[in-house]
């Protein structure tokens, strides 16, 4: 469901994505408003959607989790049982961190961030060629991440 914002909504949710940390004070503070304003407009962000969190946000290098790759994936079957079946699944493999149903020559995009090109070869015949309706793969090696969500 779409929510109206203004302009105070989209800056709260401005500074938020910076600082997710910010104080209600330092928050307000920032977006030109008194704390309490600041407050009640946060919770109805929170509680209506937009705002579905607070994480922390990790480097993966730091884990040893930098490399990464892109998976296309192309299933035999796109009816809606097959749809989700494969959807349910690929939940379940914690080295996807993105999962994109793709309207092209594929059905899915994955992006899969594992700790080498092995243990990506390991994932890719194990997990995702075994999950359901997969007919076709494909993988991209990124050499370098440019930008990212969160990072």
């Amino acid at each position: 469901m779409k929510v109206d914002l203004d302009d105070l909504d989209r800056k709260i949710i401005t500074v938020l994505r910076e600082d997710g940390r910010i104080t209600v004070t330092d928050l307000a503070r920032r977006v030109g408003m008194s704390k309490t304003p600041c407050q009640i407009r946060m919770r109805r962000l929170i509680g209506s959607g937009v705002i579905r969190g607070f994480r922390a946000v990790i480097d993966p290098a730091g884990l040893g989790l930098d490399h990464v790759a892109f998976a296309e994936v192309k299933l035999s079957d796109t009816r809606e049982q097959a749809l989700d079946e494969f959807n349910r699944a690929v939940r379940r493999i914690a080295e996807v961190e993105e999962c994109h149903m793709i309207a092209s020559s594929f059905d899915y995009l994955l992006k899969v961030r594992t700790a080498d090109i092995r243990r990506y070869r390991t994932v890719l015949g194990e997990k995702i060629s075994s999950l359901p309706h997969v007919a076709s793969t494909s993988t991209f090696v990124a050499m370098e991440t440019v930008k990212e969500a969160g990072g």
